[in-house]
């Protein structure tokens, strides 16, 4: 089915404070849509005050998460991390393949900021002896509470190859995304996968990198001012400082023009759109398959 006869009628299947997931136009793939909402996340409620209330949206915000999480994960599929992008569809949208979500977060911290300093005492800003991996249940309801890997094996969550698959594939995310951050001046402070199971053509067992990777789910600091460009940047009023704060990731990967694609609070469809497609190839080559089909036993359970 050709992409646009499918737009005219593709069902709503999920949708959360920064995305939506449409069905795709075929059973292995999903259409996933960045919208311009600002979560109610504890960086933008860390942000606000009862004079500095963020708004509700941000044009452009979704445009710019959309442009760095395509680049981004095209990047570490090509350094063998699989991943479940395929390709950029327009500006606002990317096809991705169908997988099994796995309900847990992996957050890795390298500098002391947000939850860990208020909660163990550190001041932010800390450099780390060592990146740390932190797990939460993905659960709203709940709060996302943080959970250990014992809990996560007793209650069924994941498995502990695919754990230890997951970690190892965090501790390589990590190495790259921190270089390539670092040779455009910026350090990267933590940051937050997901991750999702799909089957291979042998019914061999694939963990997928998933969700997003963008400065909605990335602390990333400014190497010589300590300059956030992430959530917590929004501290105007109009919420102009984290739309700045994204673009200028954006600009400094060589994502958008140095003009920017957002200008006095709206987005310049013109140049967006006149932007260059991202395709993820070596994950269009990948022999996968639905995980609607029966799947595999697992080894370490046997």
């Amino acid at each position: 089915m050709g992409l646009e006869r499918f737009f005219g009628r593709r069902k709503k299947l999920h949708e959360g404070p920064g995305k939506v997931l449409y069905e795709g136009p075929d059973a292995s793939t999903f259409v996933q849509y960045f919208k311009d909402d600002v979560p109610s996340s504890p960086l933008a409620v860390a942000a606000s005050t009862d004079n500095n209330k963020l708004p509700l949206t941000l044009a452009g915000k979704g445009v710019l998460n959309n442009r760095i999480s395509a680049h981004l994960m095209t990047r570490l599929e090509s350094m063998g991390i699989p991943t479940y992008f395929i390709r950029s569809i327009n500006m606002r949208e990317q096809l991705v393949r169908k997988v099994e979500p796995v309900p847990i977060t992996l957050t890795v911290r390298n500098v002391a900021a947000g939850a860990l300093s208020r909660r163990l005492g550190i001041k932010e800003g800390t450099v780390l002896p060592r990146p740390l991996i932190e797990f939460n249940l993905i659960n709203a309801e709940l709060g996302n509470p943080q959970i250990t890997e014992d809990q996560i094996f007793a209650f069924g969550w994941a498995d502990p190859m695919e754990i230890d698959e997951m970690g190892m594939m965090a501790w390589r995310v990590n190495d790259y995304l921190s270089g390539m951050f670092a040779g455009v001046g910026l350090t990267l402070i933590d940051f937050r996968l997901e991750f999702g199971r799909l089957f291979g053509e042998y019914d061999e067992l694939y963990i997928l990198l998933s969700d997003e990777i963008s400065p909605d789910t990335c602390r990333i600091w400014d190497m010589k001012t300590g300059q956030k460009f992430d959530k917590s940047s929004a501290t105007k009023p109009d919420g102009t400082g984290m739309i700045e704060a994204y673009q200028e990731v954006a600009k400094r990967l060589g994502l958008v023009p140095d003009t920017g694609i957002i200008q006095g609070g709206n987005v310049d469809e013109q140049i967006a759109a006149s932007l260059e497609s991202i395709e993820n190839e070596l994950s269009q080559r990948r022999k996968l398959r639905s995980v609607s089909k029966t799947p595999p036993s697992k080894p370490w359970k046997v």
